[in-house]
């Protein structure tokens, strides 16, 4: 099989690399030049028509995208560490967990690169006013989560899990394109060097 995807800063391969170096399994990464824009070619589009990464092109031929899917694959082949949760209840919290780090951290996040951040300014039409709008909605996302980690010492909970590793490739994404975490913000910070200190993040 072959895994394709892009070195850091990018966000959705480095979940896959990560989860993979938690489950011990070693697939090595086909890179992708997104500065030269191989996402977006022909080729590459019959694997992913959206010109996404990553992708998982099985020996089949067969292809996944979107990083949590290519995650849960992986997952179904090597149930341990159950990354997604052991039980009915904690499968369904980490779901919901991913979801709100999806739609409520990641979102302001990706429309400040997209509309404010100079690197993309190139490749598509910019609106600086919303993409600078988006900063107070990451600042609200980074307080909403200060607060929900008063619950335990992860993002679902006491046990490190998918929703850990969807938060930290976002959060780091953030920082590196001029969104840093506030210092006032203790509980995440803390989460955050915990979570950074595992092998995986070297991923």
């Amino acid at each position: 099989m072959k895994l394709y995807g892009a070195p850091m800063p990018a966000p959705n391969p480095r979940r896959v690399r990560m989860f993979l170096a938690e489950l011990g399994v070693d697939v090595p990464e086909t890179p992708v030049d997104l500065r030269k824009r191989e996402h977006k070619s022909p080729e590459y589009r019959e694997k992913n028509s959206l010109g996404q990464i990553p992708t998982l092109e099985l020996d089949d031929g067969s292809t996944l995208s979107e990083s949590v899917a290519i995650c849960r694959y992986f997952q179904a082949l090597h149930p341990e560490p159950a990354l997604f949760g052991g039980t009915a209840f904690e499968t369904a919290q980490v779901d919901m967990w991913i979801r709100r780090v999806e739609f409520i951290v990641m979102t302001p996040v990706g429309n400040f690169w997209r509309h404010a951040h100079p690197f993309t300014a190139p490749l598509l039409t910019q609106f600086k006013d919303f993409g600078e709008s988006n900063r107070e909605a990451y600042a609200g996302a980074q307080r909403w989560l200060d607060r929900e980690l008063a619950a335990g010492s992860f993002i679902a909970g006491e046990t490190f899990s998918m929703a850990d590793i969807c938060a930290l490739s976002t959060v780091d994404f953030a920082s590196w394109i001029g969104l840093p975490i506030a210092p006032e913000h203790t509980r995440l910070t803390d989460w955050h060097a915990r979570v950074s200190a595992r092998p995986s993040a070297l991923a």
